[in-house]
C-alpha cells in the first residue's frame, strides 16, 4: 500500500490531514524551507507533533529544501543537529551542501531529494542514492511510462505529486521571481510571477492574458496505474492551503487508495465527487495524458485560485465588538459568510493571503466582510472553502506543551578545507574568457574574440550539426566544451547517453554537466567535467559534494551574489570558478512548445519590464529583454583572484555589433546600458535583512531627533 503524504502548513492542517487518513505529513519550520510565506511550526510545536504522530503510527517529514548560502551553513549545521535529536522520519533536501553535511555529521537522518533537486530519470536517482538519498520526489514533468522505467532501474523510493498547484517551470529551474527582486523560488520566497497578467505583442495587436499560469494537478484517474508502477508515496501539494482544503483532498485520495481494487470505476467516481469542493483552478493530468501546452495553459484563466468573489471597492475600520477592517466586494456571485475561507490577492501581485471570515454585516444595502489589515481597494478575493465544508478535528498536538523545550544549540561547524588545486589544473581549465552559444553559426561569430574556450550548448540543432551532419567547430575539439541541458527526463536519458558516447569518440572531452543524471552518464568515461550553474553551489559544502563526484571546476549559479561568492571561495580556490559576467538567464524553462495561439515573442508586465518567450523543439524558455551583466567588474574580480570569465550568449542570436559592444565593455570596464545586476550586489531578498535595515533606520532617526533636541538646548 503506497503512502499518502499530506501538507501541514500549520497545526490546523496537520489535524485535518491526520484525521482524514494521511499516512504521513510534510511540514516546515521557521527557516530553510521552500514555503517561508506560510505559517510553519514553532520549535515546541514541531517536537510535540513528532512525538504525537509517532504514537499514532504516522510519519513526519521536514522540508529543508532551499539552497544555503555560505554564511548560513553553521546555522544549518545546528538546525540539522536539532532535527537529529527530535527524530523526524526524514528530511526533504535540495542543496547538495546539506546532503554533504548530513553524510558527515548526521548519518542517522534519512534524506529525501526534493523535487527542487530536479530528479527526472533513474541515473539521477542512482547518483543521489550513492550520497545517501533514500527517496526522490520526482520532477513533475514526467509521464507514466517514464515513472515505470525509473522504478525498474533504481532501488530508491519514488514519491510523486498527485494533486495541487503546478509550477510552469521545470522543477528547481525557475529564476523568474529571483530575477525580479531577489525573492528566489530556491529560497522559499517565490512571488509566483508566472501567474501574473501580461501584455503580449501579438500579430493581431496587444493582448492581455495569464499566459504562463498553469492549471492545477489532479491525478485521480491515474492513481491505480501509479500504484501498480510501484510508487512509494503520493504527495498532495498545499502547505499554503487551508485545513479545510487539506482535509477534503486527503479524504478523497484516502478513499481511492483504499477502494480502487474492489471497484476501480466507482472509487474514482466517488473520489472525484469528494474533490468537487476543491475551489481551485481548472484541473490537468499534465504529462500523464498529453505533452501539449494546451493541456495546462489557458491565458483566459485568472491567476487566482478559488471561486471569484469580486474586487474590493470600499473599506472601513470598525470599532467595538466587531473591531477590524471591513470591505465591500463587487463582481462576484456569492456573498461570503462567517466561517468561510477566502484568499486575497494584491492588485499589484505583491502578496496573497488566506483568511477565515469572522464577521459580516449589512449597512445601507451594502454587504461588508472582515478582511486582513494589509489589503484594500482593487484587491481580488476568492472563495476557498465554505463554512459548511469545515470540520472540527481532534488536535494532534497536545495542549500541554511544557515538556517540549528542545531548540537548536550553539555548536560550531567544523572548518571545511576544499581540496588544493593541482598544479596542472589550468591545463584542462585554462584562465581567460569563455563564450557560450547555442549554434555552430554563433560559434563562428564569437571565435573572432579569441576565447580560450567556446562552450556549445547541446540542443536538437547542435546535435544534428555535430552527429548527423558532422559539421566542424571553429575551435578545436579540445578547445570546445559541450554544455548539457539541466533537465534530463527518463524518456531522453538513453538518447543523451548515446550522443555523449558518440561525441566522446569524436574527441569532445570537455563537458559541462547540470544535472545529477549527467554525472552518472559520464561514470567510467574519459572526460573532463565542469559543474554548470544548475548544479547549485552556494556554499563550500556543495562544492565538496562535487569534489566527491570527481568534479573540480564549476560555473557559479546565476543567482549568486558577490559577497557570497567571496565567502564561499578563499583566494587560493578562486581559480576553480568560472564567473558568468553576461547572460540572458532562462527565467523559467518548460518541457513543451508553447501553443500555436501564442503568436508573440515579446510580452511585458505591469511595471513595463519586457521579456522574450522562445518556443523550440527542446522546450520553451522565457528570457529577460534586459540581460544580466557585470562585465564592468571583470578587472575587479581579477584582482580578487578570479581568473575565468563567461559571457553566455546561449538562447539568443549573436549579432556582431552587439558582441563588439559587450566585449568593449568587458575589456574597458564600462557598464553596459539597459542591463540588470540580478542578485550580484544585493543578494537574495531576506526578511531578516529588511528587518535589520528597518531597525537601523529607526535608530538613525532617533539619534537624529536626539541630536536635534540637544542643539536646541
Amino acid at each position: 500500500m503506497p503512502e499518502l503524504l499530506a501538507p501541514a502548513g500549520n497545526p490546523e492542517a496537520l489535524d485535518a490531514a491526520i484525521n482524514e487518513g494521511a499516512d504521513a505529513v510534510y511540514l516546515g519550520l521557521k527557516s530553510f524551507n521552500a514555503r517561508l510565506r506560510t505559517t510553519n511550526f514553532a520549535w515546541n510545536q514541531f517536537e510535540a507533533a513528532v512525538e504525537s504522530l509517532h504514537k499514532l503510527g504516522k510519519k513526519v517529514f521536514v522540508t529543508v529544501n532551499t539552497v544555503v548560502e555560505e554564511s548560513e551553513t553553521e546555522r544549518m549545521y545546528r538546525f540539522l543537529g536539532y532535527l537529529n535529536k527530535i527524530g523526524p522520519d526524514g528530511i526533504i533536501v535540495q542543496d547538495y551542501g546539506v546532503v554533504r553535511l548530513v553524510q558527515q555529521f548526521f548519518p542517522n537522518l534519512r534524506i529525501h531529494a526534493s523535487t527542487q533537486m530536479n530528479i527526472a530519470c533513474a541515473k539521477a536517482a542512482n547518483t543521489m542514492s550513492k550520497s545517501g538519498i533514500k527517496r526522490v520526489v520526482l520532477a513533475r514533468e514526467l509521464n507514466l511510462e517514464e515513472i515505470k522505467q525509473i522504478k525498474q532501474e533504481t532501488n530508491v523510493e519514488l514519491e510523486v505529486f498527485v494533486h495541487g498547484a503546478l509550477c510552469v517551470s521545470e522543477s528547481g529551474l525557475c529564476l523568474f521571481s529571483s530575477y525580479l527582486g531577489g525573492k528566489s523560488a530556491n529560497r522559499g520566497m517565490c512571488t509566483q510571477a508566472c501567474r501574473r497578467l501580461y501584455e503580449a505583442d501579438c500579430d493581431s495587436g496587444i493582448k492581455q492574458g495569464f499566459y504562463f499560469s498553469p492549471y492545477d494537478l489532479q491525478l485521480v484517474d491515474q492513481i491505480p496505474d501509479l500504484i501498480k508502477a510501484g510508487v512509494a508515496s503520493f504527495k498532495i501539494e498545499g502547505r499554503m492551503k487551508s485545513a479545510e482544503y487539506v482535509g477534503s483532498v486527503v479524504s478523497a485520495y484516502r478513499y481511492l487508495i483504499d477502494h480502487w481494487e474492489e471497484d476501480k470505476k466507482g472509487a474514482i467516481a466517488t473520489a472525484k465527487r469528494m474533490l468537487s469542493t476543491d475551489f481551485a483552478r481548472s484541473k490537468t493530468a499534465y504529462w500523464y495524458t498529453s505533452d501539449k501546452a494546451e493541456n495546462i495553459l489557458n491565458p483566459d484563466q485568472a491567476s487566482g485560485t478559488g471561486i471569484y468573489l469580486g474586487k474590493i471597492v470600499k473599506t472601513k475600520t470598525v470599532h467595538g465588538n466587531q473591531a477590524g477592517l471591513y470591505a465591500i466586494l463587487t463582481g462576484g456571485t456569492y456573498d461570503a459568510e462567517p466561517g468561510d475561507s477566502i484568499r486575497l490577492h494584491k492588485k499589484d501581485d505583491s502578496g496573497r493571503e488566506s483568511w477565515k471570515i469572522k464577521n459580516t454585516f449589512t449597512e445601507n444595502n451594502s454587504y461588508w466582510i472582515d478582511i486582513p489589515e494589509n489589503f484594500g481597494i482593487g484587491d481580488s478575493v476568492y472563495l476557498m472553502q465554505t463554512k459548511s465544508m469545515s470540520k472540527r478535528y481532534p488536535h494532534v498536538i497536545p495542549k500541554d506543551m511544557g515538556k517540549f523545550r528542545t531548540q537548536p544549540g550553539d555548536q560550531l561547524l567544523p572548518i571545511l578545507d576544499l581540496s588544493p588545486l593541482d598544479a596542472n589544473f589550468t591545463k584542462t581549465f585554462p584562465e581567460g574568457l569563455y563564450i557560450q552559444v547555442s549554434t555552430i553559426k554563433d560559434a563562428l561569430t564569437v571565435q573572432s574574440e579569441s576565447p580560450v574556450r567556446i562552450i556549445l550548448e547541446l540542443n536538437s540543432q547542435t546535435k544534428k550539426a555535430l552527429v548527423e551532419n558532422k559539421e566542424k567547430t571553429p575551435l578545436s575539439k579540445k578547445q570546445t566544451m559541450i554544455s548539457l541541458d539541466p533537465y534530463l527526463p527518463q524518456g531522453e536519458e538513453q538518447a543523451l547517453n548515446d550522443t555523449v558516447d558518440y561525441l566522446l569518440a569524436e574527441g569532445f572531452t570537455n563537458w559541462i554537466v547540470n544535472n545529477p543524471g549527467h554525472i552518472a552518464i559520464f561514470k567510467g568515461k574519459k572526460a573532463v567535467l565542469t559543474a554548470g550553474p544548475y548544479l547549485y553551489t552556494f556554499n563550500r559544502w556543495a562544492v565538496s559534494w562535487l569534489e566527491n563526484q570527481n568534479i573540480t571546476p564549476l560555473i557559479t549559479p546565476l543567482e549568486n551574489s558577490k559577497d557570497n561568492l567571496l565567502e564561499t571561495f578563499p583566494v587560493e580556490q578562486r581559480k576553480r570558478v568560472l564567473v558568468t559576467v553576461f547572460a540572458y538567464p532562462a527565467l523559467f524553462r518548460m518541457r513543451f512548445q508553447l501553443p500555436e495561439s501564442y503568436d508573440f515573442m515579446y510580452f511585458s508586465d505591469r511595471q513595463e519590464s519586457v521579456f522574450k518567450a522562445l518556443s523550440t523543439p527542446d522546450g520553451s524558455f522565457v528570457l529577460p529583454d534586459n540581460p544580466f551583466s557585470i562585465v564592468d567588474k571583470q578587472k575587479t574580480l581579477k584582482s580578487m583572484g578570479f581568473s575565468h570569465f563567461l559571457i553566455d550568449l546561449s538562447k539568443t542570436d549573436v549579432k556582431r555589433n552587439e558582441l563588439k559592444q559587450i566585449m568593449s565593455a568587458y575589456y574597458n570596464g564600462r557598464v553596459l546600458p539597459e542591463t540588470s545586476r540580478f542578485n550580484w550586489k544585493e543578494g537574495f531578498y531576506s526578511p531578516d535583512k529588511v528587518e535589520k535595515h528597518k531597525i537601523q533606520t529607526e535608530n538613525q532617526k532617533k539619534q537624529y531627533v536626539a541630536q536635534g533636541k540637544k542643539r536646541k538646548k
